[in-house]
């Protein structure tokens, strides 16, 4: 099982110049033209991890998130989790996949635990269930599953106007989700899913404009039902 470095092959102090260059010497290897067509799955993995490591923001967090999980780990828990049928150990497979970029593997211990049913929160200490559930979620939406990312990301910035943890990153998740109302989320879901997801955008922290955008998209839907 490797991480975003080691699939780059750089140190983890690698600058980004550094980054950039070892992104562009794998790309190239895993070009259709020089490797053929059946790489598909490697190139998605690599560019997961150039996404991560070229942004300063994603990188601490994600640097932050892996430093901590190995501390309570290590690389050899994998079989151990694998092993067990616990919840606290199912949200620590998860965790794990998905910082070694098994994220096909992590999605499908979610679901089998019950999927948006799965309160991860409840097993997991603060700091990494956050991290974590925004992880899945991203690999959720990349996926074609914005219902679920939507939610889960909705939960996320609920807990962190409560009590800020990602601070500075928030920005970027609000602009995500936002990103997801404005245009995926709305052809998965039905009318009233729709009202409810708008319902659960009020109150998250964004603008008074963004808030007003989401009564009105409210207020549409519902007179739409009435007609």
């Amino acid at each position: 099982m490797i991480c975003h470095y080691d699939l780059l092959g750089i140190k983890h102090e690698a600058s980004f110049a550094e980054i950039k260059k070892a992104f562009r010497e794998k790309a190239k290897k895993l070009h259709p033209d020089i490797s053929g067509s059946g790489h598909a799955e490697a190139m998605r993995k690599l560019l997961t991890a150039y996404e991560v490591l070229s942004s300063p923001d994603r990188r601490y967090e994600y640097d932050k998130a892996y430093s901590r999980f190995l501390k309570k780990s290590g690389f050899d828990y994998r079989t151990w989790l694998n092993e067990q049928d616990d919840p606290y150990s199912q949200v620590k497979l998860i965790f794990f996949e998905l910082l070694h970029l098994e994220e096909d593997q992590a999605i499908a211990v979610w679901r089998k635990n019950g999927g948006l049913d799965f309160r991860m929160e409840k097993y997991m200490d603060r700091e990494d269930w956050m991290d974590c559930q925004f992880i899945l979620a991203e690999e959720l939406d990349k996926r074609g599953f914005s219902f679920e990312a939507f939610k889960l990301l909705a939960a996320i910035l609920a807990e962190e106007k409560r009590r800020p943890y990602f601070k500075l990153f928030t920005v970027e998740i609000k602009n995500y989700l936002k990103a997801i109302v404005k245009h995926r989320l709305r052809t998965q879901v039905d009318e009233e899913t729709w009202i409810d997801c708008m319902e659960a955008m009020i109150g998250l922290g964004f603008s008074a404009k963004d808030e007003n955008r989401y009564k009105r998209y409210m207020a549409d839907t519902l007179e739409k039902l009435r007609a």
